[in-house]
């Protein structure tokens, strides 16, 4: 079986959700990702290489040229060939943008899935089309997934077979950071204490909250790690113990996360954040750091109610919460009520559970029954890197 997966991200943007599930599903199902379209001067096709996690990534271009022709049309024969070429004709459709509707509506999955890991509406410059087309997905797909609690709260009337799975975590590979990693070389000169966040920066940054705590503070350093989008760099605070280090692999994240004394999720409380579930707050916890985190509703349950991460409301309260923080000097007794509450969550576990419902929904069967699953084998390699034109 192949899953054809289309994506509003890059795979190598920041690795997220779809990098964490689609690695566990090309285990077993010849798995495509196809990225955004762009523009070049090649003629109409895509690229595609092959992941470490034995994904193919497709990423498909249109001729910047051919002004006043129909885009989507060129979009879907680009589709079309991409499918010819690698002979598919078996396959599951696996949304993360609505936009893609646009230039798929003509095929026929055998199944559908729409994972809204984000409500994409409320992000700066979203495409006025995109609540429509979210309607039109809504109707077509067999299943649908969030990304979040919250999100399934907004969404569950829309849908009959709706499901929410909020943000989980790699803990073997975040909980390097428990153990002395040898320092990175662009962190080893900032002083301490140190107060880091990775992740995006945009618009759901809290970039108000960061200067004053910054300027509240100047003997506190503000590690910030992450590509910046969306915004414009000059607008980010300058302040001297603000440190912006750019974009960084998930490999590297445990070694910059080893040398932190407190970990922050500084989100705006804003429609972009309204229903977003961090997948760096579990990360942050599996690293053993505390956390100290906007009122984000994700974020306030379950880690805010079960006492696992602060919440503040702007920036003085900020402050107060790293303050009180940094006096704990044992924190063992919250260790382990991290280490407790993280031991039921896991990606492996996301996976399997969505790969039930998938089956389930395949075969037909009453939502909510568990049914025994086929053998499932894992696939050999798709292909070699290659180039295809139109």
């Amino acid at each position: 079986m192949n899953l054809i997966c289309f994506s509003h991200l890059r795979w190598n943007f920041v690795y997220q959700r779809p990098q964490h599930l689609l690695g566990r599903f090309s285990k077993y199902y010849v798995t495509y990702f196809v990225e955004e379209f762009n523009f070049s001067d090649e003629k109409d096709g895509y690229n595609s290489y092959i992941t470490e996690e034995n994904v193919c990534v497709i990423t498909p271009h249109l001729n910047h040229n051919l002004a006043g022709s129909n885009h989507d049309v060129r979009k879907m024969n680009v589709i079309l060939n991409f499918f010819e070429d690698k002979s598919i004709s078996n396959y599951i459709f696996w949304y993360y943008t609505p936009m893609a509707l646009n230039f798929t509506k003509r095929f026929k999955p055998t199944f559908t899935i729409y994972d809204c890991m984000d409500e994409l509406s409320a992000f700066k410059f979203a495409p006025p089309e995109l609540k429509v087309l979210e309607e039109e997905l809504m109707k077509k797909a067999d299943i649908v997934f969030t990304g979040g609690n919250s999100l399934y709260e907004a969404k569950k009337n829309q849908h009959h077979n709706i499901f929410a799975f909020p943000s989980s975590i790699d803990k073997k590979h975040f909980m390097q950071a428990r153990q002395n990693q040898q320092e990175q070389a662009d962190q080893a000169n900032i002083p301490y204490p140190r107060l880091g966040f990775f992740g995006v920066i945009d618009e759901r940054l809290d970039i108000d909250l960061i200067e004053k705590a910054a300027t509240a503070k100047p003997d506190w350093q503000f590690v910030l790690i992450g590509p910046v989008v969306k915004i414009d760099p000059n607008t980010l605070p300058k302040n001297k113990n603000i440190h912006y280090l750019g974009n960084k692999s998930y490999q590297e994240l445990p070694k910059y996360l080893s040398g932190w004394d407190i970990a922050m999720i500084p989100f705006a409380i804003n429609e972009s954040t309204r229903f977003i579930s961090p997948t760096k707050t579990p990360e942050y916890l599996a690293a053993g750091k505390p956390v100290i985190s906007s009122s984000i509703r994700d974020v306030v349950n379950p880690y805010g109610n079960n006492q696992l991460v602060h919440i503040c409301d702007g920036a003085s309260d900020f402050v107060e919460k790293v303050s009180f923080e940094f006096a704990v000097e044992d924190k063992s007794e919250w260790l382990d009520k991290v280490d407790n509450y993280l031991s039921n969550i896991s990606w492996d576990a996301t996976f399997e559970q969505m790969n039930i419902l998938i089956h389930q929904g395949m075969a037909g069967s009453e939502t909510g029954k568990i049914v025994k699953l086929p053998r499932l084998r894992r696939t050999s390699k798709i292909a070699e890197r290659v180039s295809f034109q139109i």
